[in-house]
């Protein structure tokens, strides 16, 4: 086991924050009140409104209309328009003149943006009162966080810190951190958590979120004579052990990193064995190969020491983008592929939208816009540039090393630097850059001299120093299973994204994380032994509650939640008992209608589907295909294929009931779920305890039993009736007894598979 240094307790982040900006503006005060101390508080005012307001613009980079605005030497100098400022006549001073005419800043999307009456008064003063500047100060436009941006102080880039554990009066013992943490902020707000959950509920609820399968009625009878807390820890372990789960948690990783099975755009040629990825993650999972293991072997597994073929596989990541066999300018095209590389990368390990700083400084977060192209510079040596069609954009088996792999590698050790490009425009070469980390999270060392650049950047994104790494994972932990993030905006901890509801607790996850070397299955153990996680959907002051946090911020009760498109077609195929959990190898081809294929190019040979056999199995394994994707899938909110995916839409249309009620899929399976019943063999009431049983799990209550036996007779004298019709009118026998009952006992299977219970987690 690697040792690992554990935190000592210690403030909140937050804390830490305010404490940080507490300092730096003591530190300030002191520099500036020694080079100009009547003016320092005057100075400081004037100082926040140029890097709110005018920074942007007015930089030594970028200084638009030739003025600096960052140093005392721009303002002395003025711009393209003359001399900027009169020292002691803000009247007589053209940057006074700008600002309070409303000129400037510029409107903004044609909406003007003049500054405030309170900051053109501010500015006047410093300008009639001599417009000292404080020796050697250099205004930053990411100095500190505003109203406008966040700066290098943002939440998210400051150190991790062990929290310590809330202390208050609470009437139950509480012996998980994370209900600690989560209790004291209901106590703040004089609430309290709902219940714990039916067991029943309990069981289902984990057996799907950990496997996407439902319990078996052996699962739900062992449970029932045992639901202790020993019992609960000894079904958590059970189920974080089973391959399944890695199935499961592997599907959320292959939404991130946006995985199909082809290139996209025309021709959407299938990449040979990125299923091989797929299966590299699932491993991954199930193994619990440490995460910065996991994330190394992703960015550079061609580059570590001992490089064995899994770690190759692993490069796969860099490999699941769309792909362009022709595109119109293959000089332009090069850069969007680094954008793409750039993209994925930042966003599924630092959720940060590092990509938008391709053409200028992010406009809201610390990324200047050389740390773009030098995180760029880490895949500029890879085979980026176009070459024969018949490589995907990948490198040959020659260069990569091994065979039936989809994977990268560097193909061009002596390329040219990568440059700067102005404005984003290919044809404006800017300076060449080399590879750094990113400027706000500057970890010593960088850019170390013969170390192959992929690697030094997953090196820095494990660094324990690292702010955003664990934080970002654990909260997609979290997700995982509470359906929202600590930090609801997942993809995104910077500044237009959401503030953490829980800082401590995401701290404290971040810091167990590192803690126990990076396993994840830590996480989700204590996740999962949460009474948190493990309190009811239904609270006792349900109604008050909703008014008072009505999207479940406080984690006050559980949210119910609907199943996602894969677990609901593996739930049916399930019930149906037709499930095939064979796991690993190509993806299979479901059966689509002439409708679904209509708008391909090669409409003969586009899609040859699979093997009925191959067709029961778990829809982790359908081959995805971009230019079309299994639309029952889609109606059930599949994610989209082209980017980074943190969190998969979760809508309630029409279409979706239709799908339930008329689709072959769902016709199919219950009508080899009824033909499991022998309709002659057993009473109305018999089949309708077998059929409860298999689709729900449970028996049905007396009254589902009357009106469900009820049903099923009414439903077989209609398909008499029909038959008899049909049969008189076509000159046939009429319909068996025994096959319109088994026409009724499919309608009752599909009825209970459109039922809110079938499709929903309690």
């Amino acid at each position: 086991m690697r040792l690992r240094r554990r935190h000592a307790p210690t403030v909140s982040t937050f804390t830490w924050r305010m404490l940080y900006l507490a300092i730096a503006s003591v530190s300030l005060l002191a520099t500036d009140v020694a080079a100009a101390p009547p003016e320092a508080e005057s100075f400081a005012t004037v100082a926040e409104i140029f890097v709110t307001r005018c920074l942007e613009c007015h930089n030594t980079r970028d200084a638009s209309g030739g003025l600096d605005l960052s140093r005392v030497v721009g303002l002395q100098t003025g711009g393209d328009s003359g001399e900027a400022l009169q020292a002691g006549n803000a009247e007589a001073s053209l940057l006074f003149q700008r600002i309070s005419a409303g000129e400037m800043p510029p409107p903004r999307q044609n909406q003007p943006q003049p500054l405030a009456p309170q900051e053109v008064a501010a500015i006047a003063e410093w300008i009639n009162a001599g417009a000292q500047w404080p020796a050697q100060r250099v205004l930053e436009l990411y100095e500190h966080t505003t109203d406008v941006r966040g700066g290098r102080d943002w939440w998210s880039l400051q150190p991790i810190e062990r929290p310590r554990l809330p202390v208050f009066t609470s009437s139950t013992a509480i012996s998980n951190p994370i209900d600690a943490f989560i209790a004291a902020k209901l106590h703040d707000r004089k609430m309290v958590p709902a219940g714990p959950a039916d067991p029943r509920d309990w069981l289902r609820r984990l057996t799907y979120v950990t496997t996407g399968l439902a319990p078996t009625w052996a699962d739900y009878e062992r449970f029932s004579h045992d639901s202790s807390d020993a019992a609960r820890h000894d079904e958590i372990d059970r189920l974080l052990a089973t391959p399944q789960f890695g199935e499961r948690f592997a599907r959320h990783w292959l939404d991130l990193v946006r995985y199909a099975d082809t290139s996209g755009y025309e021709r959407d040629q299938e990449k040979p064995f990125a299923w091989r990825y797929r299966d590299w993650v699932v491993d991954a999972m199930n193994s619990d190969k440490p995460y910065d293991i996991f994330t190394r072997e992703q960015l550079a597994g061609d580059q570590l020491e001992a490089t064995k073929e899994e770690a190759v596989i692993g490069t796969g990541f860099l490999r699941l983008g769309t792909w362009n066999d022709e595109p119109n300018d293959p000089e332009e095209y090069q850069y969007e592929r680094l954008e793409d590389l750039v993209h994925v990368t930042s966003t599924a390990f630092l959720a940060l939208t590092v990509k938008c700083a391709r053409c200028h400084d992010h406009k809201y977060d610390p990324i200047p816009q050389a740390d773009y192209y030098q995180m760029a510079a880490a895949f500029w040596p890879g085979p980026i540039a176009a070459r024969g069609r018949e490589l995907l954009g990948g490198p040959d088996t020659k260069e990569l090393g091994y065979e039936q792999v989809l994977g990268w590698t560097d193909t061009r050790p002596d390329v040219e630097p990568l440059h700067i490009l102005v404005k984003g425009d290919p044809h404006r070469r800017g300076v060449s850059v080399q590879f750094a980390s990113l400027s706000a999270v500057d970890l010593p060392p960088n850019n170390v001299a013969g170390q192959a650049a992929r690697k030094q950047l997953a090196d820095w994104i494990v660094d324990e120093r690292n702010p955003l790494t664990a934080r970002v994972i654990v909260n997609r932990i979290w997700q995982f299973y509470f359906g929202t993030g600590l930090v609801r905006s997942v993809n995104n901890f910077g500044f237009r994204g959401d503030q953490p509801t829980h800082p401590e607790l995401l701290d404290y996850l971040a810091a167990e994380l590192i803690a126990h070397d990076w396993q994840l299955k830590s996480i989700h153990r204590l996740i999962l032994s949460s009474a948190t996680w493990g309190q009811s959907c239904e609270h006792p002051d349900q109604a008050d509650y909703l008014q008072r946090d009505a999207s479940n911020q406080l984690y006050w009760h559980t949210n119910r939640r609907r199943l996602d498109a894969e677990g609901l077609r593996d739930a049916i195929l399930q019930a149906s008992g037709e499930l095939d959990l064979r796991m690993g190898g190509p993806g299979f081809r479901p059966e689509l209608s002439a409708e679904a294929v209509e708008g391909l190019s090669r409409k003969g040979d586009a899609w040859q589907p699979s093997t009925k056999a191959e067709q029961r199995r778990r829809s982790l394994y359908l081959f995805s295909q971009r230019s079309l994707l299994f639309p029952w899938m889609t109606t059930f909110d599949f994610v989209e294929t082209t980017s980074p995916c943190g969190q998969r839409d979760v809508t309630t249309v029409a279409p979706q009931a239709l799908a339930l009620l008329n689709s072959p899929l769902i016709h199919e399976q219950c009508a080899r779920l009824a033909a499991q019943f022998p309709a002659s063999e057993a009473s109305n009431s018999q089949t309708v305890q077998q059929v409860y049983r298999t689709v729900l799990r449970r028996d049905a209550n007396p009254n589902e039993l009357t009106v469900a036996s009820e049903y099923l007779a009414r439903q077989a004298a209609h398909f008499a009736k029909a038959g008899a019709a049909e049969a008189e009118s076509a000159a046939s026998t009429r319909t068996s007894h025994d096959t319109c009952k088994s026409l009724a006992i499919k309608t009752l299977c599909q009825v209970l598979m459109n039922s809110n219970e079938f499709l929903y987690i309690d």
